[in-house]
């Protein structure tokens, strides 16, 4: 996920303020994710389950992604499309739906996992994490062809 990330980065950072800020919350994402799996460079010699207060954190900030995807950032973009008078593709419409797709689930994570008691028993964890892992890929994904997509469309507006 880290190097796909990037490479997304160095293909298109820089390219739009929207399309920058998305990218960063994206970063802080995937650290976070990493730090609480402990994937490299934050992997610990015994692998233990992470505190409550880990859990309540990063279960927060993917929360706080997801909300930022759909009421900010897709927002901020359409903003942009408004002011171009540009409107979305089918192709468009088709990826944001399928991202759409994963905020359940994610959320079902978060759900579960934001108020664990210091100490509690999490016996399917791993699974849960790995199947969050997943998700997140999967979204960062579908993200990276929208933010391809969007890319060229404010790139180059209609009539220019």
């Amino acid at each position: 996920m880290l190097s796909k990330f990037e490479q997304v980065q160095k293909q298109w950072g820089g390219t739009s303020d929207v399309i920058d800020h998305w990218l960063m919350s994206r970063q802080q994402l995937l650290i976070d994710y990493c730090k609480l799996a402990g994937l490299p460079p934050f992997e610990h010699n015994t692998r233990q389950l992470p505190t409550a207060s880990q859990l309540q954190l990063f279960s927060q900030q993917l929360v706080d992604y997801i909300s930022e995807g759909h009421f900010k950032i897709y927002d901020m973009v359409m903003e942009r499309w408004n002011a171009t008078g540009y409107s979305p593709t089918e192709d468009i419409s088709r990826l944001y739906s399928q991202i759409t797709q994963t905020t359940d689930p994610l959320l079902n994570f978060t759900d579960r996992y934001c108020s664990v008691d210091e100490g509690g028993d999490i016996p399917d964890f791993d699974n849960d994490l790995s199947s969050v892992g997943e998700l997140i890929e999967l979204r960062f994904a579908l993200e990276d062809n929208l933010i391809e997509l969007i890319s060229e469309s404010l790139a180059c507006p209609p009539g220019a």
